[in-house]
């Protein structure tokens, strides 16, 4: 493995986890610098749409915005280098906690992998495309 394969691998990492910070953040207008215009974001095994960033990270927004906290736990990061092209599949826990009327908290899990497709721009590494395939959830 040269130096150009291990700052790929780490601009990779770095855009998974610039998606989640985004996310947790709600900083969704940050989103648009992860993915190129025309990516397909897919999260129809959720219920959701499967389309481009105009139009699922208002969906983002919308289905978040019942949560006081959002916290994204990247683990393990598989990633494919093929030149200018690659794919990546992130491991994640993603908890979320909201309030009930009675003002406790009620706290929501789901995890399950994100798979990227990712290409090198002039402005570096952004997914061209995201799969959010959920495992597992706890509280729904």
């Amino acid at each position: 493995m040269d130096l150009s394969e291990l700052s790929d691998r780490q601009e990779i990492t770095d855009l998974i986890t610039r998606y989640t910070r985004a996310v947790d953040t709600r900083a969704y207008d940050d989103l648009h610098g992860v993915f190129t215009p025309d990516a397909v974001l897919d999260y129809s095994q959720l219920g959701g749409p499967k389309d481009t960033p105009s139009v699922v990270v208002p969906w983002i927004e919308e289905g978040l915005a019942g949560f006081d906290r959002i916290q994204h736990l990247i683990g393990q990061v598989s990633i494919e280098l093929a030149g200018d092209t690659a794919t990546a599949t992130a491991y994640f826990t993603n908890p979320m906690v909201s309030t009930r009327p009675d003002g406790t908290e009620q706290l929501w899990e789901v995890g399950g992998y994100y798979h990227h497709d990712l290409i090198r721009t002039p402005d570096g590494w952004r997914s061209r495309g995201i799969v959010d395939e959920m495992i597992w959830s706890r509280g729904f």
